[in-house]
């Protein structure tokens, strides 16, 4: 599906589409950070924050203008209820090389996973893996959830949308062309996914609205999907405005309780 990214890639809406920054400290603590290997001397930096080695595994791919460095305080939400947690940059974002397009984002998603499917906790060890997308994140994790169901446990969306054109119309962004090859596509990928789902968003989001959540909750191929709607939440805050309901909900998920 990544050649249908080409049109927008090739257009100038990647300066609108992508922010990314190039900050990045060192690893606190358990955390350390990993460097993957996506094309000859080029490299997307991921950080991991081990809880429990023998309890499940989240491949998380981050919101726009973010970096791996800035889930230095938010990582604690997820290890503390005993979740392993990896996430994972961008092209140009953090420490990574390179410079973004829709088309290396999702060729990478598949590399990125299968290294540290392979990788981590240790050599010869399996455990359970999740993937988890936020916002411009959600393409990565919807891509691998089609390409992967009997590698992955489940998929959480947080945030997501189900239209790239229709977030392109809401933003008020010029249309690069003719995006319903690509719409069709996502679509059609979307419904294929039977991987059980989680889809979290903020009642209040401007940035995605939560009409694009909704239809992407509806659009998965899955019967075991459920849709969690954090009132009063807005795009940047969902993860804080309840916490505990927010992280509830995914630790229920993960450990099916």
């Amino acid at each position: 599906m990544s050649g249908l990214y080409s049109t927008i890639d090739n257009s100038s809406l990647l300066m609108y589409l992508f922010y990314p920054r190039s900050q990045h400290s060192k690893p606190q603590g358990k955390a350390f950070d990993l460097e993957v290997l996506v094309e000859s001397n080029l490299s997307i930096v991921c950080r991991a924050y081990p809880a429990a080695e023998e309890n499940p595994w989240i491949l998380y791919f981050h919101g726009n203008g973010e970096v791996v460095s800035d889930y230095d305080g938010i990582a604690p939400l997820y290890t503390s209820r005993g979740l392993n947690l990896v996430v994972a940059d961008y092209r140009g974002y953090g420490a990574s090389g390179g410079k973004p397009t829709f088309t290396a984002m999702v060729k990478d998603a598949g590399i990125i996973f299968d290294y540290v499917y392979h990788n981590l906790p240790g050599e010869g060890k399996r455990y359970d893996w999740y993937v988890m997308g936020r916002s411009l994140g959600s393409i990565s994790a919807l891509e691998l959830a089609a390409k992967f169901p009997g590698k992955l446990k489940g998929l959480i969306i947080e945030s997501g949308f189900i239209s790239v054109a229709g977030l392109i119309r809401h933003l008020g962004l010029p249309s690069p062309g003719d995006l319903s090859p690509l719409e069709k596509e996502y679509r059609r990928l979307t419904g294929t996914i039977e991987l059980p789902a989680l889809v979290i968003h903020g009642e209040r989001d401007r940035l995605v609205p939560l009409e694009q959540g909704q239809d992407l909750f509806e659009s998965l191929g899955t019967a075991q999907k459920e849709m969690l709607v954090i009132p009063f939440a807005d795009h940047n805050d969902i993860m804080f405005v309840d916490s505990d309901k927010y992280m509830q909900a995914i630790a229920k998920f993960v450990f099916n309780e």
